[in-house]
């Protein structure tokens, strides 16, 4: 080999073992790089370890309570817990505290969560750290944790959290509405998808006020280690939790506790439906408004997702005749003491007849209220110089029907009064081809009781932030521009006065009457078209019975609009009949008269009975028309059902328990879904109900003793076929 070739293969690994050095620099250089830059790549390292070792942890905010005006709640929030059990594969992190005796733990916690003992030996046997045990294993009250903690399971643990809970059941259902746990999905600061579970809600005012019930959630963030706990002397970072502002509604619980019996009373006359809704005439406040079908709001065995008294749209019927006779004296077209024809009228190929098909002769607009006479209505637009399409179509847009009221309400229906053929606006002038809602109906009848002034109505009363105590709105009574003039405010006062209280036999309202006491209003009977068929339908109960009122005459101060449609017996009589008790039970609570005050029908405050004579306290209860349900063979009472200032209007139930050595089950056919569960609490007994309405049926017969294991199953009527 010659030296040049020798120089060659010599230079080669000296090449090599430079390039090696100047790699382990490039290296050298990297690493100083990275020790004193905190950015790598763009991203600052410091803060990335930071945010890699930092723990943040909600702290919740709790959910407004809504209460009824005078402060009763109506919804709250409960405590509602959730079972997480260790298994074995989870000893690493939780040492002995964790499922030892799989059968034996499950013969134990199957009874408590109603659940069958080989499934949850199935879920106890998984190959996991830890599980949940399904629906059965979540929303458990404290009383059931507290049961199973008093097993002393190894590997049993519970996660706290908040669920919505209605005092009173199905109590104003529709309006208060209902909230439940749902995913709510939200994003930090770096965009990062955040899934928490919130109490959201879905119906009514708990849907409308979600944002102002729902507050604000807090939260701690801190330091961990590697083993997860907080490191010592760093810096903690916390935001407290702003809680729900406090909703106070406009409804009285106790005229809304009137209404309920009311509605439940309507309901044994198997009807479509049916409501009842009480304002204040002076305000335009909703005190109460009650419907069926109705719902739970704890058991969301709801049927219909929409408010009957906002969404509800029908065809009103000669209720309004009230606003026509209004518009015509309003137009100047209108003379009572002028007379017409009575019985039928002919618009082309078209008939209109009245109720009363032969009619009563010639008689004069004013007695045609009184009559409800469709032939009346005819004459008031048709004849010469009558009322015009224009001027009617204005009148119902200027009293409220075909726009919204406004009520603080989600999913508000505005109905339809449209009407353009001269056979449409007859029929609109007495209620039949347009539609209307039955807050409309209230709202209007507000021009009567204001003096020819339309309140908007409201549910809502005050909203107070529950973290200051602070009003942060309070409802104040809106009214609009005079639209009718007192005068004519004061004659349909005293035709609407006939309607109740007209000596004649064709008087459409007597049934309303009540001796002494100044009720004014209008009825309806409206027909129900048939889609299918495109025509009306033709059966004796195949209407729409309607009733909108006020009192006392001269000064309202209660407006009461009620409605049934297809009651399957006794046309309009469970309306009336009902309607008339609760308007005589309101002016009692309210003081609003002194002439029947001697009537059994008054209402009656509820005492503290615990420890008194058992015979003292139901001749009380029984004189004052309260049926008394007793529980057990003792002389004295241990229990009742109805709290101490609870008001109970004739024919409701209060259950007295007794001091005795043994209680067994009473009859509770017919009894409401309430009476029912009110007794199956206060006497622990272990329950399940299947339908609403009345009991039709229920697992343990009459008289069957009571024990610790007793358990029973309550059949009510199912669309209110009983």
């Amino acid at each position: 080999m010659d030296t040049n070739q020798k120089s060659k293969s010599w230079n080669f690994p000296k090449l090599f073992l430079k390039l090696f050095l100047f790699c382990i620099f490039l290296l050298y250089l990297k690493f100083t790089y990275l020790c004193l830059s905190p950015t790598v790549y763009g991203k600052n390292m410091t803060e990335f370890a930071s945010k890699r070792n930092t723990v943040k942890k909600t702290i919740e905010a709790k959910r407004g309570t809504i209460y009824d005006v005078e402060g009763n709640a109506l919804a709250i929030n409960v405590s509602s817990y959730t079972i997480i059990v260790s298994l074995p594969k989870s000893t690493v992190y939780t040492g002995d505290d964790y499922v030892h005796d799989v059968e034996d733990t499950a013969n134990k916690l199957a009874p408590l969560l109603d659940m069958d003992v080989e499934t949850l030996k199935q879920k106890l046997s998984q190959d996991k750290y830890q599980v949940e045990l399904g629906i059965k294993g979540r929303g458990l009250t404290e009383l059931r944790k507290e049961e199973i903690e008093a097993l002393n399971l190894p590997g049993i643990h519970f996660t706290e959290s908040q669920k919505r809970f209605y005092p009173n059941g199905d109590f104003a259902s529709y309006m208060i509405g209902y909230a439940k746990i749902s995913e709510v999905k939200s994003y930090d600061d770096e965009d990062n998808e955040i899934v928490t579970n919130q109490i959201v809600g879905e119906m009514g005012v708990e849907s409308k006020y979600n944002d102002e019930l729902s507050g604000t959630d807090g939260y701690l963030e801190y330091q961990k280690n590697k083993y997860g706990y907080k490191i010592t002397g760093t810096q903690e970072r916390s935001v407290e939790a702003k809680n729900g502002y406090n909703i106070y509604l406009t409804l009285d619980s106790n005229i809304q506790r009137f209404t309920e019996s009311a509605v439940k009373d309507i309901e044994t006359y198997s009807p479509e439906w049916a409501l009842i809704a009480v304002m204040d005439a002076k305000t335009g406040d909703i005190l109460a408004t009650s419907s069926i079908p109705s719902y739970d709001p704890n058991v969301k065995n709801i049927t219909d997702y929409e408010n009957p008294l906002i969404t509800k749209v029908y065809e009103p019927g000669s209720v309004m005749k009230t606003y026509t006779y209004m518009c015509a004296m309003e137009n100047g077209v209108y003379d009572g003491n002028a007379t017409y024809l009575s019985g039928n009228y002919k618009i082309g190929d078209d008939v209109i007849n009245d109720w009363y098909h032969p009619g009563w002769g010639m008689v004069t607009f004013d007695k045609g209220f009184e009559y409800s006479s469709n032939v009346g209505i005819a004459n008031l637009l048709r004849r010469e110089n009558g009322l015009t399409k224009k001027q009617l179509k204005k009148c119902f847009d200027d009293y409220g029907f075909g726009k919204l009221t406004g009520i603080e309400l989600s999913n508000e229906n505005k109905g339809n009064i449209k009407f353009n053929y001269d056979i449409e606006y007859v029929n609109a002038g007495f209620g039949q081809g347009i539609s209307t809602t039955a807050i409309q109906q209230l709202q209007a009848l507000t021009l009567i009781s204001n003096n020819g002034k339309l309140l908007k109505p409201h549910i809502v009363s005050k909203i107070v932030d529950s973290n200051t105590n602070e009003t942060v709105y309070k409802r104040k009574v809106e009214e609009s521009k005079q639209i009718v003039s007192t005068d004519i405010v004061n004659k349909m006062k005293d035709l609407m006065y006939n309607v109740i209280h007209g000596t004649d036999p064709g008087s459409t309202g007597y049934t309303y009457r009540i001796d002494g006491f100044n009720i004014i209003g209008k009825t309806g009977t409206s027909q129900i078209y048939n889609t299918s068929t495109g025509t009306y339908s033709t059966g004796d109960n195949d209407y729409i019975f309607s009733f909108a009122g006020m009192y006392p005459k001269d000064n309202p101060e209660i407006i009461i609009y009620a409605a049934i449609k297809k009651p399957s017996w006794g046309k309009s009589s469970g309306l009336y009949k009902n309607v008339k008790s609760l308007m005589e039970n309101i002016a009692k609570y309210k003081n609003m008269f002194t002439e029947i005050t001697e009537k059994k029908t008054t209402t009656y405050t509820v005492e503290s009975y615990l420890g008194k004579s058992l015979d003292e306290v139901k001749n009380t209860l029984s004189a004052n028309g309260i049926e008394v349900i007793t529980i057990g063979s003792g002389d004295k009472v241990v229990k009742q059902s109805i709290l101490k200032g609870e008001v109970l209007a004739p024919g409701e139930k209060i259950v007295l328990v007794t001091n005795s050595n043994h209680y067994e089950i009473p009859n509770m056919m017919r009894w409401s879904r309430k009476d029912a569960t009110s007794l199956l609490e206060l006497l622990n007994i272990k329950y399940s109900i299947d339908g609403y309405g009345y009991v039709t049926n229920q697992s343990l017969p009459a008289g069957t003793l009571i024990t610790t294991d007793t358990e029973i199953t309550l059949t009510l009527t199912n669309k209110y076929d009983l």
